[in-house]
């Protein structure tokens, strides 16, 4: 599973999102909200979500539109423990 964070800029390229990071965070704060970028696969999405289940966290997906266009989305992943 390889995710992408958002864009920050349309002619940037998306960061790869570290599963490792993304635990390390959580283990900090209460509860962390992640934008991932339309590029990922909303499969990669869902064994993301059943990775952080698994471990009895909390976990909420939804599509964020920015824009008119089809393809002017994003994924928003909040993740609480």
């Amino acid at each position: 599973m390889e995710l992408k964070f958002a864009r920050t800029d349309i002619d940037q390229k998306p960061k790869k999102a570290e599963i490792d990071k993304i635990e390390a965070q959580l283990e900090k704060e209460d509860s962390v909200i992640y934008y991932f970028d339309r590029e990922n696969s909303h499969k990669d999405l869902l064994e993301l979500q059943d990775y952080f289940e698994a471990k009895g966290k909390s976990f909420y997906m939804s599509e964020v539109k920015f824009g008119l266009a089809d393809n002017e989305y994003m994924y928003q992943v909040h993740i609480i423990n």
